[in-house]
């Protein structure tokens, strides 16, 4: 008969960025729930002391510690703060991030550079402090990256949003190679739910405001685009860091309403040869008929699309 699983993350020590409201204070919810003790982090100070005080009310162990991730300097503060709480760090998840969505041409320098600063500086500097205190510990840990379906297929109007996404699955990918041998595993999650954000997208933005009002989301969202609430992604988290997912490291995983999923690597999905080389007309005969047969399509399907 198989034993159940139990996923218990008592003695656990873990920093969720980004944790004030939303996504991130799903997911630090659902680490203080499964047993972590959690450190809660958001720009907003006052959201982050509520979040941890409505943390404690519910039985769970959290301490807040506010500001804007980014430097170097905030990220070490966070593990600190770990440290100094908890006596040790054993989870990192970064969550932080901003909008400032416009399309190529009216997207300036200042909102690009502030979605790269929090989402992929944000996502180095944190990994970066938590990589080096999981290293001296020698017991190994866990990297969860915050991921979107952006970073994996573009998305109109969101240049940076989606270039510091991809650069999130990429840094897993890598980190899971260079943490291999100390033990610590990095994985980038790819959650969709209903949120402030993704309240910005027009297909989702009237569920999402009927939902804030009490409507269920139908099931063709939530089976069908795996479009939810941030509590049925926020599951996912506890899963990763515990025991149970030791041997996962190096993916990207979905998750939203009613569905999990895996999400690939990209990779070569069509080739061809020509002895010697290619010339520009010589590619230009062939991909019709051969590379360029089937092409891949982009962006995030729009709901019932």
């Amino acid at each position: 008969m198989t034993q159940p699983i139990t996923v218990d993350l008592t003695g656990k020590s873990a920093v969720v960025t980004g944790a004030g409201r939303g996504l991130g204070l799903a997911y630090a919810t659902a680490l203080a729930r499964a047993g972590a003790s959690v450190v809660v982090n958001d720009v907003d100070g006052a959201a982050a002391q509520d979040a941890a005080k409505g943390i404690r009310a519910a039985g769970g162990e959290a301490v807040a510690e506010a500001g804007p991730v980014g430097s170097a300097e905030v990220a070490d503060r966070l593990v600190a703060r770990a440290v100094e709480a908890y006596g040790r760090l054993d989870v990192m998840v970064t969550n932080a991030g901003i909008l400032r969505d416009h399309v190529l041409w009216k997207m300036t320098d200042e909102e690009f550079d502030a979605v790269i600063g929090v989402h992929l500086r944000g996502t180095f500097t944190c990994a970066r402090a938590a990589a080096v205190r999981l290293r001296e510990q020698g017991e190994g840990g866990t990297l969860i990256l915050v991921g979107s379906p952006a970073g994996q297929r573009g998305n109109f109007g969101q240049t940076n949003y989606s270039a510091a996404k991809a650069g999130i699955a990429a840094m897993a990918r890598t980190w899971s190679m260079e943490l291999a041998r100390a033990n610590v595993t990095v994985n980038a999650i790819v959650p969709v739910a209903a949120t402030a954000m993704t309240e910005t997208i027009p297909a989702f933005a009237p569920y999402v405001e009927a939902h804030r009002h009490g409507a269920e989301l139908p099931d063709f969202l939530r089976k069908g685009e795996g479009f939810g609430t941030a509590e049925d992604c926020a599951v996912l988290v506890p899963f990763l860091a515990s025991d149970a997912a030791r041997e996962i490291t190096g993916q990207c995983v979905g998750i939203g309403g009613d569905k999990l999923a895996l999400w690939s690597h990209p990779q070569e999905v069509s080739i061809a040869y020509a002895d010697g080389g290619w010339t520009p007309e010589s590619i230009a005969a062939a991909w019709p008929t051969s590379v360029g047969r089937e092409p891949e399509t982009v962006g995030i399907p729009a709901p019932g699309a």
